[in-house]
């Protein structure tokens, strides 16, 4: 057994025996995280401030990462503590709130006063105690830049601490940090925070001061960033402004994709949108809610209550800014950084039609908003998109015209749009010339939108042709017809000229037109006269119509509940019916039948008929054969039957076998 030893050594480790080594060769090991060469640091002047942590603002094509920076109130106590520490070492904190602009305040001061040094930037949580030693001794002058310094902060693991901070005086280091408020309470009470006390601190505010708004008044036509900053900014302070308008676009837009937030973002949507119309003040919430609804691309809002939709979108980003923000009450706008914005995103739609009317209306009935001017923005909206193919703008232009009195420009818009298929156009075309007077020319129109489902339309064009078929039923009445006579009363009792209708009705009846039967009855109802109004009924319901039958009925059921008819009532309409017969009314001869009948006095009645038969009347006819079929008389019955029904009377047709089908008046039985 072999035993090997060292004689004059203790090692820790694996050791190798060999005989003899002729030669050894050593590696040197590169450590992790070591400070590159200070030759290789860059100068305060020449250093890339997004590079050193400040956050860029939103990118503008043809302008660089960030703005032209303006001058804050602090910066001349920050260049003096800069000018005190280029010439002693020693450190410089910049404090503040987040987003107070705090590192492009601390690195502008440093490249103005310390142009010339070159600048350290290490990593959070670095080791820094090797820094001392290798300064030492070189002829340049070096800043360290400690952005958020509570990062670098440490006793024991090679942070930042008095000790380290004198040793770097000495060597007359200007060590140059940011730190925020909070971070710097927290460690002003543990061990770490000693070395802020050596500190020459400058405290920036985040809201902008007035003279600073001044300034960026004055310079922001270098830049288009500062020109929105300037114009809305608000307690939140410019920097904060121009870092968290990419970041709140960003978030917004990402949101309509519908495992998101859709229905926040088309809520959001609504209220940029109204503004992109123009209407910058105050909308309530109904309103945007109503707007929102109309983003069909926006998919999965049903995924998302309203509730949760509002919530999401007035929720306070970064302690700082919301999406939708509160004016009063239940009103609200959207963020000016998103009002702002819109013009330079590239993905954003142009305000859609709807919205554009919306925004027109409430424009129209808000004394705050001037309408001619919205007006005019959406005039220019709506060509554009025209002139790219939608024909829902040309229909939109023309309801603009409209709006404002150019009737002969909407006329235009409209017809453009008609004849490029939009059915809403055609059926406002159509109305515009009914308006005017031009009714023949407003038909084809109108009848086409009500073929596509223009209700408005459709109710015009029968209005219309209402009235055409009054005027050629009164022509066909003059001239002697009975059924235009009918038709033309029934349009007459249908808008509530009552006396005009009847006095047609009559011209029907001394024309010899029975189907006039079922209107003669509804005006005696109107007027009470439930003697003639039976007799009409009887004479409707034989003829085959529904309704008559059902009310007849009904009169029948009640008469035999009720009280005798009086005398007189009887004895009014005996009058009335046989002045008529008299005259030669071949209606009123078989009528004046009837009534002579219900009162029991057939022998009467029978010379009635045959008058009213011998005059034209197929009714008085037909009535010959249901008293013969009364009597048993079969072969009498019949022959009047045929007589009847060769004047074509539908109930004597259907005595005879022939059965037609019963027809109606068109109106329902009441009760």
């Amino acid at each position: 057994m072999t035993r090997n030893t060292l004689s004059t050594a203790t090692v820790h480790g694996p050791v190798i025996q060999t005989g003899s080594v002729s030669t050894l060769t050593f590696q040197p090991v590169a450590l992790q995280g070591a400070t590159p060469d200070p030759e290789s640091w860059p100068t305060a002047g020449d250093i890339d401030p997004v590079a050193f942590g400040v956050r860029p603002a939103d990118r503008v094509p043809g302008y660089p990462a960030l703005p032209p920076y303006v001058l804050r109130d602090r910066d001349a106590d920050l260049v003096s503590a800069l000018s005190q520490a280029r010439s002693d070492g020693g450190l410089v904190l910049v404090l503040g709130e987040p987003f107070a602009g705090k590192s492009r305040t601390a690195l502008e001061g440093m490249a103005e006063e310390l142009a010339d040094f070159r600048v350290y930037a290490p990593a959070r949580g670095a080791d820094l105690r090797g820094l001392p030693t290798l300064l030492h001794g070189r002829p340049e002058r070096y800043a360290l830049w400690l952005d958020d310094l509570d990062g670098h902060l440490g006793d024991t693991d090679g942070g930042l601490e008095p000790r380290m901070l004198a040793q770097l005086t000495a060597l007359r280091v200007v060590v140059l940090a940011t730190m925020r408020e909070d971070a710097y309470d927290a460690c002003r009470r543990d061990d770490r925070g000693r070395v802020l006390d050596l500190a020459q601190t400058v405290e920036l505010a985040r809201e902008w001061r007035s003279a600073e708004r001044e300034r960026l008044r004055l310079n922001y036509g270098a830049d288009p960033r500062l020109a929105e900053a300037a114009r809305s900014a608000g307690p939140e302070g410019v920097p904060a402004y121009l870092t968290l308008s990419p970041r709140l676009q960003g978030e917004w837009w990402r949101a309509r994709r519908a495992d998101r937030h859709p229905r926040g973002h088309a809520l959001v949507r609504a209220a940029l949108d109204l503004a992109r119309c123009g209407l910058t003040g105050p909308l309530p919430m109904d309103l945007l809610l109503k707007v929102h609804e109309g983003y069909a691309e926006v998919t999965g809002m049903e995924r998302e209550s309203a509730e949760d939709a509002r919530a999401w979108a007035v929720e306070r980003r970064y302690g700082l800014l919301r999406l939708l923000d509160r004016v009063t009450g239940d009103t609200w706008r959207a963020a000016p950084i998103l009002v702002e914005a819109a013009g330079r995103h590239e993905e954003l739609p142009d305000v859609p039609g709807p919205v554009w009317g919306c925004a027109l209306e409430a424009a129209r009935t808000d004394a705050a908003y001037d309408y001619g001017e919205i007006a005019a923005k959406a005039r220019v909206a709506f060509q554009r998109a025209a002139d790219a193919g939608d024909t829902s703008a040309l229909h939109n232009l023309g309801l603009l015209a409209d709006s404002l009195g150019e009737g002969d420009e909407a006329e235009h818009w409209f017809r453009r749009a008609a004849e490029a298929g939009e059915p809403q156009s055609v059926g406002r075309l159509g109305r515009m010339l009914a308006e005017r007077g031009e009714d023949r020319a407003a038909e084809p129109f109108l009848e086409t939108a009500a073929e596509a489902g223009d209700t408005e339309a459709a109710t015009l064009l029968g209005k219309l042709l209402r009235k055409r078929a009054a005027r050629w039923l009164k022509a066909g009445m003059e001239g002697g017809s009975g059924e235009a006579a009918h038709l033309f009363g029934d349009l007459q009792l249908g808008r509530g000229d009552v006396d005009d209708a009847f006095d047609s009705y009559l011209r029907a009846v001394d024309a010899g037109y029975a189907p006039v039967a079922a209107s003669m009855a509804r005006v005696n109802q109107i007027w009470n006269d439930n003697e003639s109004a039976t007799v009409w009924l009887r004479r409707a319901a034989d003829a085959g119509d529904v309704w008559a039958s059902a009310v007849l009925a009904e009169y029948v059921r009640k008469e035999n509940h009720t009280e005798p008819r009086r005398v007189e009532t009887v004895d009014r309409a005996l009058d009335d019916i046989h002045y008529g017969a008299e005259r030669g009314r071949a209606l009123d001869a078989t009528n004046l039948g009837v009534l002579l009948e219900e009162r029991d006095r057939a022998d009467e009645a029978r010379p009635w008929y045959l008058k009213g038969y011998e005059l034209g009347d197929a009714y008085g006819a037909f009535r010959l054969a249901e008293l013969h079929k009364k009597e048993g008389d079969k072969a009498e019955a019949a022959a009047w039957y045929r007589k009847a029904a060769a004047l074509g009377h539908p109930g004597a047709r259907r005595a005879l076998g022939e059965a037609p089908q019963p027809e109606s008046s068109g109106t329902e039985p009441a009760g």
